[in-house]
């Protein structure tokens, strides 16, 4: 029994991975200056060079997602019957599944990243206001498109043409045909795995110090360290009871940690006591996006703040484009496209704007007020974790605060393993139907592994600029592979123009 299921595995699209993230994990330990300085040149290089090659993506993706809804091939069908899931249980899903803690952590502490920025601060108007707007803009409609458009593309692979394998690979199958099957459909994998681990890379070495500032806050503990080490294995425990329970149990999580973030954003709304102040700010802020949202997406002029950060939010996306579209794509059956388009947008943008204009909302109230300098804080040498601390213990029961910010980051760190774990174990079998999923083990075999290269930059003691760094230089290939998909998925749905799509 045992040998069949061995025979099942891809142990090349295992062991290269596995190898290498230990390989990774130990050159950083074990040459921190020089693993920056590799890190610091190659991110300077692509940022630099391939800044059009980013925005060019950008585009494609965002105009190509909204064309696509408004023409005849948004009636198309995702299977058959109803959707399995609500429209609210569908959309809360979608966003715990693709918002991991780390837009907690982003909503609280961006605004200080980019205070300090000559762009914005010669930027007319209120330099704040502004850095409220890029924080819209870098998690706004762009952001997104990389998720829906690839979700459609991956829910018409596997509910449409009904593809035996759920790869990236198998979505190029159309313009790559027999060559799917070979090196090249493996090297595509290769770089979806390797993408995805420095998705989880990224997220989990820049949020995980707000929760463990948050935890050792609570109960007094100041090793932030071993503190961030056993959260860590506390979200990873948490994970692995909820996918031996299932789907069902996925996403209830789903529901409470959408809820729990609800309740963060709630209470610090009504007990900020600047309602006014943060509504007003949010609506300058979108009036902002709204008006300049054409030549901020089209960068023709390339500047340290675009390389440092609209550059490195749309590779941070696209890395994360291997897991969250296939489980976006997954969850969607019985749906239209123009229904996952719309619907993805909606759920997608009314999480993240809320989080942000409410929560960078209130630390701009206290930052106009006086009452806190966050800028001068972190010049001074403390940390973005330790500012936001002392930001939340300006609301009244900021304790009460610091337990619901605990429980929503774990909530969302916990539905965000189980999509990536789900997606990549996949990878991890030589074939696997729609109606099978990974086994238990091998899903867990991948939890542990994902937070060893985590662990390593933590420990490490990178940068904020070091950790995105292993995004940007990622992405270089993972965007190739998914203008390919793209093409293929147009070149499929374009042959079947003289089928009914009708629902």
């Amino acid at each position: 029994m045992l040998k069949n299921k061995l025979k099942l595995v891809d142990w090349q699209l295992l062991i290269i991975p596995v190898v290498c993230i230990f390989a990774l994990s130990g050159f950083f330990i074990t040459n921190s200056a020089e693993a920056r300085k590799v890190l610091e040149g190659i991110r300077s290089f692509f940022s630099h060079y391939f800044s059009f090659y980013y925005v060019m993506i950008a585009i494609v993706f965002f105009g190509g997602s909204v064309l696509l809804a408004f023409s005849k091939y948004g009636k198309i069908k995702l299977g058959n019957g109803d959707p399995e899931y609500s429209s609210i249980k569908w959309g809360m899903m979608i966003f715990t599944s693709t918002m991991s803690a780390d837009i907690i952590f982003y909503s609280l502490s961006e605004w200080m990243m980019y205070s300090n920025e000559s762009f914005i601060k010669n930027k007319s108007g209120s330099h704040l206001e502004w850095a409220l707007t890029y924080s819209l803009f870098h998690w706004g409609p762009i952001a997104w498109s990389f998720y829906i458009f690839l979700a459609v593309a991956f829910g018409y692979m596997l509910y449409v043409t009904k593809n035996r394998k759920q790869k990236f690979s198998e979505a190029c199958r159309p313009i790559l045909k027999h060559k799917t099957d070979g090196a090249l459909g493996k090297i595509i994998d290769l770089v979806a795995i390797f993408s995805l681990i420095a998705a989880t890379a990224t997220t989990f070495s820049m949020s995980m110090p707000l929760l463990a500032a948050s935890v050792g806050s609570l109960l007094g503990i100041k090793n932030q360290q071993i503190l961030s080490l056993g959260l860590l294995c506390a979200v990873v425990g948490v994970y692995l009871v909820i996918s031996i329970l299932g789907m069902k149990a996925m996403s209830r999580l789903s529901i409470i940690a959408f809820s729990v973030f609800g309740l963060l954003i709630i209470y610090v709304l009504l007990f900020s006591g600047q309602e006014l102040f943060i509504s007003s700010l949010g609506l300058r802020s979108l009036g902002n996006l709204v008006v300049n949202f054409p030549q901020m997406t089209v960068i023709t002029k390339v500047n340290s703040f675009t390389e440092n950060w609209t550059i490195y939010y749309w590779s941070y996306w696209m890395v994360w484009c291997v897991a969250t579209p296939f489980f976006i794509g997954s969850i969607s059956k019985g749906r239209t496209i123009r229904n996952l388009i719309f619907g993805g947008y909606a759920w997608g943008l009314a999480g993240t704007y809320l989080s942000f204009i409410v929560l960078s909302g209130f630390g701009i109230s206290r930052q106009t007020a006086g009452i806190i300098n966050a800028p001068q804080l972190l010049s001074n040498g403390s940390t973005y974790a330790e500012v936001i601390i002392q930001l939340l213990q300006t609301l009244p029961n900021y304790q009460l605060v610091l337990i619901l910010l605990i429980l929503a980051m774990v909530g969302l760190y916990s539905t965000v393993f189980d999509s990536i774990t789900m997606v990549i174990s996949k990878y991890s079998y030589k074939s696997l139907s729609l109606e099978n999923e990974p086994s238990k083990l091998m899903r867990g075999f991948w939890a542990v592994i994902f937070i060893i290269l985590p662990i390593a930059l933590l420990f490490n003691n990178d940068s904020i600029y070091d950790i995105q760094s292993v995004a940007i230089i990622t992405a270089i290939p993972t965007g190739f592979v998914m203008l390919l998909i793209i093409a293929s998925f147009w070149k499929e749905v374009r042959g079947k123009q003289g089928t009914d799509f009708k629902n």
